[in-house]
């Protein structure tokens, strides 16, 4: 149905009003503080460098900072950078030497080859654009270099304040271009005819870009001023042919590197108070270093990517017509995120770190500030350019959808994060070379970094039975619609008890498997599901209170450690929780609702009711809450669903809590539950959670399974190991069609046993929220997981809290893991027998040696 023209403007009106609300004076005009909502477009040149050294291998490039370990050379010409390690002899280059002839990168991508950082911003309408330090601003010699102590600082002013045709709106309709051409003169009138070709088709006058230059140019912007065209004007030309554009005008920004040599580190720092822009064209994204040690055409090696357990990208493997690989560290903001698809398959990045890995040599990044928002891409040789290569990207300013609704008709407008991240960006690059430029190397120094930062906790000593863990986890209790009278109404089904659980110990001990962990899930105010934490209720259904203090009794005496199960950042309500006041809000301020996921489907089902993303303000009072409840059970332990799994923001009007804040907040409440001298169990185990835990389930195990990967290693396994005990998911609930390939991954990567079980029958989940416990019950697992446990307890009590010093590939299929003591295990997967390193390894088989046997 048509809208008349009065009803036309009014909803015109309307939404360039509703623009201005959502992106207007509100919003700072940059993260440092300017004058105005404009960024200073004057720029003055500094000092020139003077060079401390030289090499004649890198001529041009000045030496401005050395030490015992590396040289820094900087291009203060074309702002390019480069290390020089002493120790291999081996030059980085922040850039690929000969870039300009690359012959397949053009445009933008060439230029981006040249360039030290990229930002990628958003104009009033969300669309997205990007500008790199060469092409917006080497070019017109708007960068300067000034030492600063151990390094050099690189300030960069990006774009340019002259107008351009992009000023220009993209179409006028005959209505404006002869309303425009009225109010002109002879010579604006002839200057509009050059500046647009009428089609006759559509009955527009659209821009004519091939004659918009020079004299011209002038000429047709003059016309527009003189003509008195404004901003609501171009609004709502756009509205009403439904085309958007972005102007120049404005596209002014400002943004610092810093480049410093800490021992045999190169420290890159872009402090977030270094990044200005205006008010109309928000910062999205900052990316630097983006070719750092680039591989290419030529040059053999792999990029290190963390997806997972850690994957390899082959250089030059041919894979462009598979997608790039981008990946968030620690997986994604559930309140900027939230949508009713899943990829369950997806793996997250739970550490912080990428690389590089060439002959002899190899980069190894480490992102010490900025991880809770940065990103991680990569990319080889044959798409946009000619070279291999892996860099990081941190999230600036955030963006969500609203939508208007007026006379029946929608539009969507973006809504903007109030202020930008409060965190600087910072990357350390350590120089690995012969035997250590591996994901070995590059294992081995990650661990030793994290133990010299106190980011992992002190070494483990072998358990008195020096037999391996058995990871189970035993659901209590859920939530099942009933019937009385034929009225509906939810109810508690018990599904295990604590006499039952007991009662499934006493059996798995029977069977000679020892070293139970015991994971204990559904417990509490309300069972599997249960509702907010901040205060604890045990549940009748599966004993109450007294039969907690005697289970809690019964594994200690038994010499298992017990671990309670508890949800904190993923709340559904309960008493005492207001979703207005506590949940955290979308940027659209609706509050973070999780509904649960239809498994047929993949998708989340919002006929059921959803769980809410906590405010990470008060997480730490939760936690608080629990533990003083909890206290009195004596459990000895806990286990985490959520708080080493997931990170999340805040985006409620005038009070944001941005991720990196909420990071803050989750490693205090960590400190809380350590003062209670608990040990930790927890799911997933993102990298600022390492120093706190005890054991991690659902350990990665795998990749995300990217096409453009080529390899999957156990990476994150080789940093951990003997520092914290693991598993993946449970077997019982994997995607392990084949028990042999569980045995052979869990020997590879050295993991635990873990299984999910149920005391009660698999009928009594049917038809609840719960249809993944479909096959769970213990009795139809128990003979399988013992004989699984005594098969891996075998090999992996031999290097119980043993590192892992190596892992390689030996042959396809074929993988070889050397444990610190020595001791080795080469596992193959094929269905067929392999002879390597002068040893038959049977199909699905494996072998052992080594000085741990």
């Amino acid at each position: 149905m048509g809208v008349d023209r009065k009803t036309r403007k009014i909803l015109l009106l309307m939404c360039f009003l509703f623009t201005i609300i959502l992106v207007g004076c509100s919003e700072p005009s940059s993260i440092s503080e300017t004058d105005g909502d404009e960024v200073d477009p004057v720029f003055v040149q500094g000092e020139a460098l003077q060079a401390s050294f030289s090499d004649d291998r890198i001529g041009g490039m000045k030496g401005i900072a050395e030490n015992d370990y590396l040289q820094l050379f900087v291009d203060d010409i074309n702002g390019s950078i480069a290390v020089h390690n002493k120790n291999s002899g081996k030059i980085w280059h922040s850039n690929p030497q000969n870039w300009e002839q690359d012959s397949i990168a053009s445009g933008e991508n060439k230029a981006l080859l040249g360039s030290q950082m990229q930002l990628d911003f958003f104009n009033n309408f969300g669309q997205r654009s990007s500008i790199n330090s060469y092409g917006g601003s080497v070019v017109h010699e708007q960068f300067t270099f000034e030492e600063i102590p151990n390094g050099v600082r690189a300030s960069y002013l990006f774009g340019k304040a002259e107008r351009g045709a992009e000023d220009l709106p993209l179409m006028l309709s005959v209505d404006r271009f002869e309303e425009l051409s009225s109010r002109l003169d002879s010579t604006g009138q002839r200057a509009l005819l050059i500046a647009y070709r009428e089609n006759s088709e559509k009955a527009v006058y659209e821009r004519n870009d091939s004659a918009l230059s020079g004299l011209q140019l002038e000429r047709a912007l003059q016309a527009f001023e003189d003509a008195g065209y404004t901003e609501e004007d171009l609004a709502q030309d756009m509205a009403e042919l439904n085309f958007t554009q972005e102007t120049n005008e404005g596209r002014i920004f400002r943004a610092s590197i810093e480049y410093t040599l800490d021992n045999d580190n190169l420290v890159v720092h872009v402090p977030v108070s270094s990044i200005e822009f205006p008010d109309k064209f928000p910062v999205n994204m900052v990316s630097f270093m983006n070719f750092f040690g680039a591989g290419g055409a030529e040059d053999e090696g792999s990029l290190f990517v963390p997806d997972g357990s850690g994957a390899l990208i082959h250089f030059n493997s041919g894979n462009t017509q598979y997608p790039s690989y981008r990946q968030s560290i620690y997986g994604s903001d559930l309140t900027l995120s939230v949508t009713d698809d899943s990829n369950s398959s997806e793996e997250k990045v739970r550490l912080p770190v990428f690389g590089i890995i060439q002959e002899d040599d190899a980069l190894f990044g480490i992102i010490e500030e900025g991880a809770s928002v940065a990103r991680i891409n990569a990319d080889i040789n044959g798409r946009l350019n000619s070279y291999n290569y892996v860099y990081p990207s941190f999230y600036v300013v955030n963006k969500g959808d609203v939508t208007l609704n007026a006379n029946e008709q929608q539009r969507t407008l973006p809504k903007f994060q109030e202020d930008p991240m409060r965190t600087d960006f910072t990357v350390r690059y350590a120089f690995l070379s012969g035997e250590s430029a591996s994901y070995n190397g590059m294992a081995g120094y990650y661990q030793d970094y994290l133990v010299k930062n106190n980011g992992l906790p002190d070494r483990q000593v072998v358990s008195e039975t020096n037999d391996s863990p058995f990871y189970l986890q035993l659901v209590g209790s859920i939530s099942k619609r009933k019937h009385l009278a034929g009225i509906p109404y939810q109810a508690l089904e018990p599904l295990t008890t604590f006499e039952q659980a007991e009662s499934i110990i006493n059996q798995m001990q029977n069977r000679e498997i020892s070293n139970i962990k015991l994971n204990y899930t559904g417990w509490f105010n309300g069972g599997e599901n249960h509702k907010v934490p901040n205060k604890v209720s045990v549940d009748k259904a599966v004993g109450g209170s007294n039969g907690m203090r005697n289970f809690a009794s019964f594994t200690q005496e038994e010499g298992i450690e017990f671990f309670p199960s508890v949800s904190i950042l993923t709340v559904n309500s309960g008493s005492g929780f207001r979703e207005s006041r506590e949940a955290s809000r979308t940027l659209s301020g609706l509050p973070a609702e999780l509904y649960p996921m239809d498994l047929t489907l993949n998708r989340r089902d919002r006929s059921k009711s959803p769980s809410y993303i906590l405010s990470p303000k008060l997480v730490e009072q939760y936690t608080e809450n629990m533990l003083k409840d909890l206290r009195e059970f004596e459990t000895g332990g806990i286990s985490l669903r959520d708080m080493a799994n997931q990170l999340n923001g805040d985006y409620r009007r005038n009070n944001q809590i941005h991720r990196s804040e909420s990071e803050s907040y989750t490693l205090q409440a960590l400190d809380k539950i350590r003062e209670e001298d608990m040990n930790i169990m927890a799911n997933g185990g993102n990298a600022y959670s390492l120093p706190y835990l005890s054991h991690i389930t659902n350990a990665p195990l795998g990749n995300s399974g990217y096409k453009i990967v080529d390899e999957v290693i156990p990476f994150y396994q080789m940093v951990i190991r003997g520092h914290i005990d693991y598993t993946g998911e449970p077997y019982n609930l994997s995607n392990y069609s084949d028990v042999r390939q569980y045995v052979l991954r869990n020997l590879e990567y050295g993991s635990n046993v873990y299984f999910t079980w149920i005391y009660e029958p698999n009928y009594k989940v049917k038809d609840t929220n719960f249809n993944h416990l479909y096959a769970v019950n213990y009795e139809l697992w128990i003979d399988q997981a013992t004989e699984i446990y005594h098969e891996l307890n075998d090999i992996l009590s031999k290097v119980n809290n043993e590192p892992i010093l190596l892992h390689e590939k030996l042959d396809e299929g074929v993988y070889k893991t050397v444990y610190n003591n020595g001791m080795f295990v080469i596992v193959n997967y094929n269905r067929h027998s392999m002879t390597v390193e002068g040893k038959t390894v049977e199909a699905q088989g494996y072998i052992t040696g080594g000085e741990g046997l």
